[in-house]
């Protein structure tokens, strides 16, 4: 029996779920206001709820089914881990799905977590808050960009401001549907230059604001970019092996890319570092990466594995009354 003047530790659960992946974080939060919160369990599962559904407005039986699986065993996890609190937040399959909610309603009853739904706007913030605690931006404006299953986010921040952000409904699942619907074979020519046409249109915003600011360089912080570093390493790392931040050279990015245009799909999730699951999104995701360092003309890229959820661990962490 635990005595009033020695309380538990407070043990927070942070649950990203995003449109590919599922992310967990469990942290054991300091006592005094300044020490690290120590983290205890960093995994994610892929559950592909945008797969064969959110290029139609709705999230598919199986991938349905895949999210309240996945939930179920992070339920394991945070009892098996006596988690105290939990904050859980969906983005783009959620928010734009008709059935979105009727999930968020089934995720409580099955499992007794609530789920908040944010806003794109919320979602690159949070990103933003996450990346800076991996990357020292220092005072020059960088390019951020987290690219999702559902949607792709874009911010233009140093260490202490945002100076522009925008959230785009075009995440590498929607690509894959859109351009490349038979990812069994090699992407064509015709279609990697459709997929760039399409992108000069919807990210024309975010052709002015790179005119304004000009970041002087790229953080990319999602799955896409782990395995982009992953494929430079040649070796697959779990999330829990995956160091902060990591330097992708230029080059590194051209064979990979190089690679990823000219090979079919069993051949390509044979890489070193692919994640089989990530093989064909990759694609799609590595083209647009190519068409952000074309139009911005950076040369200097590095990747975070740190993003929404570490964003609203620090947020937290800041104003502990809203922990």
């Amino acid at each position: 029996m635990s005595l009033p003047h020695h309380p538990l530790h407070r043990r927070l659960a942070l649950i990203d779920m995003g449109t590919n992946t599922f992310h967990l974080l469990i942290v054991e939060l300091p006592e005094a206001r300044h020490a690290q919160p120590v983290v205890l369990l960093r995994t994610k599962v892929g559950v592909r709820l945008g797969e064969g559904g959110i290029s139609k407005g709705h999230i598919a039986p199986e991938p349905y089914a895949r999210a309240l699986h996945t939930l179920a065993g992070f339920k394991e996890e945070m009892e098996l881990h006596q988690v105290t609190d939990v904050r859980a937040t969906a983005t783009s399959a959620m928010r734009v799905t008709a059935n979105g909610p009727e999930l968020v309603k089934d995720i409580f009853e099955q499992t007794g977590i609530r789920v908040e739904v944010i806003a794109g706007d919320r979602e690159a913030e949070l990103i933003w808050a996450g990346v800076r605690q991996a990357v020292p931006l220092g005072p020059e404006p960088h390019l951020i960009m987290d690219i999702g299953g559902g949607s792709v986010e874009f911010i233009i921040a140093n260490e202490q401001t945002i100076f522009w952000k925008q959230s785009f409904e075009i995440g590498a699942q929607r690509l894959l549907d859109q351009f490349f619907p038979d990812a069994s074979g090699i992407i064509s020519a015709e279609a990697v230059a459709a997929e760039k046409e399409y992108l000069r249109t919807v990210l024309a915003p975010l052709a002015q604001a790179v005119t304004e600011f000009r970041p002087v360089g790229l953080v990319g912080a999602s799955g896409s970019f782990d395995s982009l570093a992953d494929m430079q390493l040649g070796q697959l790392r779990t999330e829990a092996e995956l160091p902060p931040s990591t330097d992708l050279a230029l080059e590194s990015f051209r064979r990979s890319y190089a690679q990823l245009l000219s090979l079919p799909h069993e051949e390509r999730k044979t890489l070193p570092g692919i994640l089989p699951m990530r093989a064909d999104m990759l694609v799609v995701a590595a083209i647009l990466t190519d068409y952000v360092l074309e139009l911005t003309g950076i040369t200097h890229l590095r990747t975070s594995a740190y993003a929404l959820k570490e964003g609203l661990l620090a947020e937290m962490l800041q104003s502990p009354s809203q922990a």
